[in-house]
């Protein structure tokens, strides 16, 4: 079964919600958030942003770790709030250009993380600060450096 029909299914959403059209210009993402952080509001706005075409779905907290589980997410590789786009699992505060490059090269692999909530990464701005963080491709083997920022 299509990890995005497991997903629906878990949550009890159907999956034409999350099966938008995809224009060139906005690749469509879903994000399952809790309705109350505010970092994952700024990440969304970020992606929106960005380009992307945006579907927010606020979930409660079993919820949302049932999207992780069926997304393949690894706790050590967990964040606030998890994304879906084409066939890839966001997983927190990933930039735009990161996902961009994941959709441009399409790699074979589960998707893209940033563990934690690293300071300064998309939706987690506190000023000028940004700690230096890495993007995490996840793979059937594991997890690999996509990406270095800060």
């Amino acid at each position: 079964m299509h990890r995005r029909t497991l997903i629906a299914a878990a949550l009890a959403v159907p999956f034409a919600g999350l099966a938008r059209a995809q224009g060139a210009d906005a690749p469509a993402i879903t994000v399952f958030k809790d309705p109350n952080c505010g970092c994952c509001s700024g990440w969304v706005a970020h992606m929106r942003d960005a380009g992307f075409d945006v579907e927010a779905r606020d979930v409660a907290p079993d919820a949302l770790q049932a999207v992780k589980v069926e997304a393949g997410v690894a706790p050590d590789m967990a964040s606030c709030h998890t994304a879906l786009v084409g066939d890839y699992v966001v997983e927190g505060h990933v930039p735009a250009e990161d996902v961009r490059r994941l959709l441009d090269e399409r790699p074979e692999a589960l998707g893209l993380a940033v563990p934690g909530m690293p300071v300064g990464s998309p939706g987690m701005e506190m000023g000028g600060r940004v700690d230096p963080y890495e993007v995490k491709l996840l793979t059937a083997s594991g997890a690999e450096t996509f990406a270095r920022h800060g």
